[in-house]
């Protein structure tokens, strides 16, 4: 619950910036609060997963050291919003998300920007290969899930390096949903046993990917990784740093934790968790809280008072 706080408490700063344009502000308000609630956290958590180089943030960067310093010793990922620019849009599936594991068990992948990523439910495992041409795994998916190719829906981010793999999805018969942002909540609705998405596939952020194996791992389900540098010194980094390329990394690799935690909270409406909504005083919220250990997927609906939040 106190991770959910966090989450919470950077959807609701973000809120008011919603379909308003300005994804900075945004970002920044949800950064914020996230911090100043994870700084009560009764744990000595090292941020491997931040906001980054890549968005310049002047807190909850790779590296700096968040909680109370009491308590276990954890590796953790953030990212206030996954979707700043859905945010900024009014449009769905923005979220705020924090994974959790043991300290020195996550993959830290922020030298090199973009992953190609495959994720599944349950019965993808000892079934797809990111290896293998899409269809192959489509039609491989569909039988192990007892499914003709032609109800499966097959999540991918809506950008230009992803023109052939969705031909090649329709190719075969199966339907695409194609996403502006937020492969995470992707990601974790392919994995889910009651999503209407049955797989997520492309390339999207490397640090989103480590994330996800958190959630994925908790869910039982499948995920695999093959990281896509973007230019010879990229690549020259991720070396450096310890990265394998022309790798591809299991579920285990991502994150090496048996007790992982991922827990999000909606910022907009999606299919996993619905956004913020004020009505007169009231503020109400949905998360989704995942453990590995336990097995557990919970949902917490909660209403906060607005003049402890956004009246001031």
């Amino acid at each position: 619950m106190e991770l959910v706080r966090a989450t919470e408490a950077a959807a609701i700063r973000s809120a008011p910036f919603i379909g308003k344009g300005d994804k900075l502000a945004a970002d920044g308000a949800a950064v914020d609060a996230m911090r100043k609630f994870l700084g009560t956290v009764n744990f000595s958590g090292v941020v491997v997963i931040g906001e980054g180089e890549k968005d310049n943030a002047p807190m909850l960067f790779n590296g700096e050291q968040v909680g109370t310093g009491n308590g276990p010793m954890c590796d953790i990922a953030v990212d206030p919003i996954d979707g700043t620019s859905l945010t900024a849009a009014g449009r769905s599936h923005a979220i705020s998300m924090i994974a959790v594991a043991d300290r020195g068990t996550m993959l830290d992948a922020s030298s090199v920007f973009y992953m190609e990523k495959m994720v599944a439910g349950h019965e993808g495992i000892g079934v797809l290969d990111i290896r293998q041409p899409i269809g192959e795994n489509i039609r491989a998916l569909a039988a192990a899930k007892g499914k003709p190719v032609e109800d499966l829906r097959v999540a991918v981010l809506d950008r230009p390096r992803h023109e052939q793999l969705i031909a090649d999805i329709r190719a075969t018969g199966a339907g695409t949903r194609l996403i502006l942002d937020g492969d995470v909540a992707a990601g974790i609705n392919a994995a889910r046993h009651d999503s209407r998405i049955d797989l997520a596939v492309g390339i999207g952020g490397s640090p989103e990917g480590v994330a996800t194996a958190c959630a994925v791992k908790a869910l039982g389900g499948f995920i695999q990784g093959r990281l896509a540098p973007g230019s010879d010194a990229e690549r020259e980094r991720g070396a450096a740093a310890g990265l394998k390329f022309d790798h591809v990394y299991e579920a285990n690799e991502l994150v090496s934790s048996d007790n992982t935690f991922f827990v999000a909270t909606g910022v907009t409406d999606g299919e996993l968790v619905r956004g913020v909504r004020r009505e007169g005083r009231i503020i109400t919220t949905e998360s989704i809280v995942l453990r590995s250990r336990s097995g557990t997927i919970r949902r917490v609906t909660a209403d906060h008072l607005v003049d402890k939040w956004l009246d001031h």
